[in-house]
């Protein structure tokens, strides 16, 4: 995670079957960091767990699906296949969609497993505006989504 430092990062961990739980916030994420100008402002990185998958032939069918899902979203999936996101000092639910926000430090400023309400994703944003310095807790003006 060291790589992704100096910036605020986005960090999303989900296994196959809990990537749609957030997918209203990861478009609205992107809605308004496109229409306030800030896609630059943070790191997204993605972490797909693929503990199930580690095994031949399996992890191989995984690993390229995995591949062609980064080509089209545009942001790094790094790829668990051992768990260790799960394991201290993460200790994060290893059958859910998880959602973290670390400062330029690294340091965890947000932190929710599940899917998340919309006061949880009001305080997700507030974070995220003090973190990036722009008001982001507003939603994008219709049509600014991709």
């Amino acid at each position: 995670m060291s790589k992704w430092r100096g910036k605020p990062v986005i960090l999303f961990y989900e296994d196959r079957d809990s990537t749609a739980l957030n997918a209203g916030l990861k478009e609205d994420l992107f809605a308004r960091g496109r229409e306030r100008n800030l896609l630059g402002s943070a790191w997204v990185v993605a972490v797909a767990n693929l503990k199930s998958f580690d095994f031949f032939p399996a992890r191989q069918i995984a690993l390229s699906y995995v591949r062609d899902e980064e080509k089209k979203v545009g942001v790094p999936i790094l790829v668990d296949l051992d768990g260790t996101m799960g394991a201290s000092p993460w200790s994060l639910p290893m059958k859910t969609s998880n959602v973290l926000l670390l400062d330029a430090r690294g340091a965890v400023v947000y932190r929710h497993s599940g899917r998340m309400k919309p006061e949880e994703q009001v305080a997700f944003f507030s974070a995220l505006s003090q973190l990036v310095g722009v008001d982001l807790t507003t939603p994008a003006a219709p049509g600014a989504s991709p």
